[in-house]
C-alpha cells in the first residue's frame, strides 16, 4: 500500500522538502526512516522526541559493530565464521516535556496543529506541534535537528517551548542506550531485517556528568570497538539544570521552571560522537576526543546549510514536466545519497546508509555497481575513498581466496570488517561477481577522473588481484572455451549455477582491464592467459529462443506459476529456496544488467530480445531491479515501460513498496534513481573512447538537466524532446559522442538535434517448453 502518494494532503507535493501535515500512527516506523538525517558517518532516525510516539528510534555510526561466532547447524570447511552487526549507538534524540503536570505526547495529548519537515536545501529537520493542554494553556513545541559535515561526528538539536500563558515546565533531555534494550528479533521472520544480540553489548567505560554536561563512553563486548559521546546543554536566559543523572543506559539533564507567554524556553543540545577502531587503545579516552570536537548548535546548523548549498549547485537533477510529486521524489533520493556518502570518508556505504539497521549495516556489491556511478560523477574524491576502503580489505580477501582454493583476492559478499558475514553461501559467497563489481568501479573511476596515481597503485592492485581470482576460479573446457562453474549471479532466485552470463561477462571485462595495465607485477604469461580467457569466455545462448541464457541450464527450468497471488511475494519469504531455484523466475535483472554495464559488447537486437524475454519473468522482489529494467527499457525504445520502472524505483521507500523501509533507506536503489535519469533517459554511457549520450526522454517530460564531474570538467547536460545541449562550465574542452557524432564541448553551449526514437515491435518468443509438443499417451480405461 502506498504511503506518501496515497495521501497528498498529509504529505504535500513540495519539491524541496518532505512534509507531514497531520499526525497518524500509520507508517510511523517507515516515516522514522524517511525523516532521518545523516552524513555518511553518523545518522539519526526521524523519530519523535517523546517515548510514547516512537516505533523504531535510534542512531548509528557507519562501521561501528559487534561480532559473534556464527553457529552453523551443519558446519563445513570455509563457511563464514564471524557475524557482524551495526550497533545502535547511545541515542540523544529524547525529551520529556511536562506542562502543568501533563506529559506531552501525540499518543495521549491533544494536538491542535502539527507539521514536520526535512528540508533538502539545508538538511534540517523541524517538527512544530501546538498542544491544547489540560490546564487550558496552549503550548507550541518546535524541535530542530541537523548533523555536522565539517565536524562529521556532530549532532545539533534545539527544542523551543512557547506558551500563551504562564505554565510550569519540566523538561528532561536524555541519552538512551537502545542497543541493550530488549526488543523483538525481526530477522527470524524476515532475513532482510536486522537481528539482535542475546547478551549485553555495550559495556560502560566512562560515565561522568554534571551541570548539564555528559561525558560517556562504552566498549562493545566482543569487537572491542568504543564509542564516546560528549553532550552539552544551553538554555535561553541561562536556566540552570535541576539535576543531571548518569547511568549506563539512561543519562539525563532536567530543567524545571516557569515559562511566561512572552519568553519562550529554548534548549539547545550539542552532541559529539567519537567511535571506531582508533579508540580500542585503552589509553585513548573516546569521550575526551568527542569533547574536543564539540560545536555550538548554531555552528552545526550552519555546516549543514553550507554543505547542501554546495551540494545542490552541482548535484541537482531537474525534470521539467512529468507526474506531480516526481521532482520531490527525485530530490529526496538525491538527498539520501548525500546523507549516506558525504562524510563516510575511507569507509564502505552500508546497504541502508546510516538510516537504520537493515541488513545488519553490511557493505555489499551495491556500493560499487549502484552507488559509485553517482559518487564518481558528483563526488569523485568520495568514490576514491570507497575504493581505498575496498583496497584496505585486500589482506583479508587474499586469505579468503585461499580458503576457497582460488588465487588473488576474494572479497566478502557481505561484511563490515573485511570478513565474510554471509552464513548462507548459496546466496552469499557463491556471488563471486562482487570481485568484478569492484574491478568495474575501479575502472570507471580511473576512466572518469584520469587519476594516474590511483591507477598505478591501489587501482592496479584491485584489478590484478581480482583477475587472478577469476583465472583460477574458471577453466578452459574441452570445447576450448573458458567456463566459470558453481556461482550465483545477481539474481538470487537462481543459485550455484554454471556459466552465469552476468558473472562471465563481468569476469571477461575484469580480465581484459587487468591485461591492459602496464604494470611490472604482471608477467607476460599471465597477461596472455588473461587475454585468452577473456577472448574465449563462454556466454550461454539459447538457439531456440535466440536470446542469451542467464546460465547454462536456465532455459531448461520449469516456468514459474504466475497465478501465484501477490500476497506470496517476495517469494523468498513464502517458498523454500529449492522451490524457487528450480523454476524460471527472477528476483532481479541479471542478464539485462550485464548488457547495461557492458553496453558495447551486445547488439541492439540482443538487448531487445533479452529485455523482452526476462522482463516479464522478473518479480522485482529486489529493490535493485526496477532501475536497471527501466534503463534498458529506455535504451531499447520502450518509453512507457521505462517510465513505469523508473517511477517504481523513485517511490520504493517513499511508498514503502517492499514493506521494509522501516529498517532504513534502500541506498543502492536511490543510486539507481540517479543512474536511471543520467544513463536511462539521458542515455549516458562511459568507459568507451569518449563520453557517449543517446537520450530517451519519456513522453510528457519537457526536459531533463544535470551536471557531471568528468575528467576535471564540470559538464552541464540539458535534454529536451528534440535536442541535447552540452556545456563545459569548468575546465578544458571535452570531446563527447552523441549518437555517433563526435563533438568538442567547451564554455559555449553545443546543441545537437535529436530525431525521435521509434518504439520497436516486441519480440514474440516460441511458446511452451521444448517438450510441449510431445503428445500425451493415455492408457486405456
Amino acid at each position: 500500500m502506498a504511503l506518501i502518494t496515497a495521501d497528498r494532503e498529509r504529505f504535500p507535493d513540495t519539491p524541496w522538502q518532505l512534509v507531514e501535515t497531520r499526525y497518524d500512527t500509520d507508517g510511523a516506523g517507515t516515516l522514522e526512516t524517511l525523516f532521518a538525517l545523516g552524513n555518511g558517518h553518523v545518522g539519526i532516525r526521524g523519530a519523535h522526541w517523546a517515548a510514547a510516539d516512537v516505533e523504531l528510534p535510534g542512531s548509528f555510526i557507519n562501521g561501528l559493530h559487534e561480532i559473534w561466532d556464527i553457529k552453523h547447524a551443519e558446519n563445513a570447511f570455509g563457511f563464514a565464521r564471524t557475524g557482524q552487526r551495526i550497533l545502535y549507538i547511545p541515542d540523544v534524540n529524547n525529551f520529556t516535556v511536562v506542562v502543568d503536570g501533563e506529559s506531552l505526547s501525540l499518543a495521549e495529548s491533544e494536538a491542535l496543529d502539527y507539521r514536520r519537515s526535512v528540508d533538502f536545501c539545508t538538511g534540517i529537520y523541524e517538527c512544530r506541534i501546538t498542544w491544547q493542554c489540560r490546564s487550558g494553556a496552549r503550548v507550541t513545541t518546535t524541535e530542530r535537528r541537523a548533523v555536522g559535515y565539517a565536524s562529521r561526528g556532530s549532532v545539533g538539536i534545539s527544542l523551543e517551548v512557547a506558551t500563551d500563558r504562564q505554565v510550569s515546565l519540566d523538561v528532561t533531555s536524555s541519552v538512551i542506550n537502545r542497543q541493550d534494550q530488549p526488543v523483538e528479533d525481526h530477522s527470524v521472520h524476515d532475513p532482510r531485517r536486522a537481528g539482535r544480540h542475546a547478551g549485553r553489548v555495550l559495556l560502560p567505560v566512562r560515565l561522568d556528568g554534571g551541570d548539564g554536561s555528559l561525558r560517556l563512553s562504552w566498549e562493545a563486548a566482543e569487537s572491542k570497538q568504543r564509542v564516546g559521546i560528549a553532550v552539552d546543554h544551553w538554555t535561553s536566559a541561562g536556566h540552570q539544570p535541576f539535576e543531571t543523572l548518569v547511568d549506563q543506559d539512561d543519562s539525563s539533564v532536567r530543567y524545571v521552571l516557569a515559562v511566561d507567554a512572552d519568553e519562550p524556553f529554548r534548549l539547545e543540545k550539542s552532541v559529539s560522537y567519537a567511535a571506531g577502531r582508533t579508540f580500542q587503545d585503552p589509553e585513548i579516552d573516546a569521550a575526551a576526543v568527542a569533547e574536543d570536537a564539540l560545536r555550538p548548535v548554531s555552528d552545526i546548523f550552519a555546516e549543514s546549510e553550507a554543505h547542501f548549498r554546495d551540494y545542490w549547485a552541482t548535484s541537482d537533477i531537474v525534470v521539467e514536466g512529468g507526474r506531480p510529486g516526481l521532482q520531490q521524489a527525485i530530490r529526496w533520493n538525491l538527498f539520501q545519497l548525500a546523507q549516506a556518502t558525504a562524510r563516510a570518508d575511507v569507509a564502505g556505504i552500508p546497504a541502508k546508509g546510516v538510516t537504520g539497521s537493515g541488513y545488519d549495516g553490511h557493505y555489499f556489491w551495491d556500493q560499487e555497481v549502484y552507488l559509485l556511478p553517482y559518487l564518481t560523477y558528483t563526488n569523485p574524491d568520495g568514490a576514491r575513498q570507497v575504493l581505498e576502503f575496498r583496497h584496505g580489505m585486500l589482506p583479508e580477501a587474499k586469505i579468503r581466496a585461499k580458503e576457497l582454493s582460488v588465487d588473488g583476492a576474494l572479497f566478502p559478499w557481505r561484511t563490515i570488517n573485511g570478513l565474510e558475514a554471509s552464513a548462507y553461501y548459496a546466496a552469499g559467497t557463491a556471488q563471486f561477481h562482487i570481485a568484478a563489481a569492484i574491478a568495474f568501479a575501479t575502472n570507471r573511476y580511473l576512466w572518469a577522473t584520469g587519476d594516474t596515481g590511483f591507477r598505478d597503485g591501489m587501482g592496479a592492485e584491485l584489478l590484478i588481484e581480482t583477475a587472478r581470482m577469476w583465472i583460477s576460479l574458471g577453466f578452459f573446457g574441452k570445447d576450448g572455451l573458458f567456463h566459470i562453474h558453481g556461482v550465483t549471479g545477481p539474481d538470487e532466485y537462481t543459485a550455484v549455477v554454471n556459466d552465469n552470463l552476468y558473472t562471465n561477462v563481468m569476469a571477461r571485462f575484469n580480465l581484459g582491464a587487468a591485461a591492459a595495465l602496464e604494470h611490472a607485477e604482471i608477467t607476460h604469461e599471465e597477461r596472455q592467459l588473461w587475454q585468452a580467457a577473456a577472448k574465449r569466455m563462454q556466454l550461454p545462448f539459447d538457439d531456440r529462443m535466440q536470446v542469451h541464457s542467464q546460465d547454462n541450464d536456465f532455459m531448461t527450468l520449469e516456468a514459474w506459476d504466475w497465478s501465484t497471488p501477490r500476497s506470496k511475494y517476495p517469494l523468498l519469504l513464502h517458498f523454500h529456496p529449492l522451490v524457487i531455484y528450480r523454476h524460471q523466475v527472477l528476483k532481479q535483472a541479471d542478464t539485462v544488467l550485464a548488457m547495461f554495464l557492458q553496453w558495447q559488447d551486445f547488439t541492439a537486437e540482443e538487448k531487445q530480445r533479452a529485455f523482452d524475454f526476462y522482463d516479464p519473468i522478473t518479480t522485482g522482489d529486489s529493490t535493485l531491479s526496477a532501475c536497471v529494467q527501466g534503463i534498458m527499457a529506455a535504451e531499447v525504445g520502450y518509453s512507457k515501460e521505462a517510465l513505469a520502472h523508473f517511477t517504481n524505483a523513485a517511490f520504493i521507500d517513499l511508498d514503502d513498496t517492499h514493506g521494509n523501509t522501516i529498517d532504513g533507506v534502500h541506498i543502492a536503489s536511490a543510486g539507481g534513481v540517479w543512474s536511471s535519469l543520467v544513463c536511462g533517459f539521458a542515455g549516458m554511457r562511459d568507459q568507451g573512447p569518449v563520453p557517449f549520450f543517446d537520450p530517451r526522454l519519456p513522453a510528457g517530460w519537457d526536459g531533463l538537466a544535470f551536471h557531471l564531474k568528468i575528467r576535471g570538467r564540470l559538464l552541464l547536460v540539458r535534454v529536451s524532446a528534440g535536442a541535447i545541449t552540452l556545456t563545459v562550465q569548468e575546465g578544458e574542452p571535452l570531446e563527447v559522442d552523441v549518437r555517433g557524432q563526435r563533438l568538442i564541448v567547451a564554455g559555449q553551449a553545443v546543441q545537437v538535434h535529436l530525431e525521435p526514437v521509434a518504439e520497436p515491435e516486441p519480440t514474440v518468443f516460441p511458446s511452451g517448453l521444448p517438450t510441449a509438443s510431445i503428445p500425451v499417451v493415455r492408457g486405456k480405461s
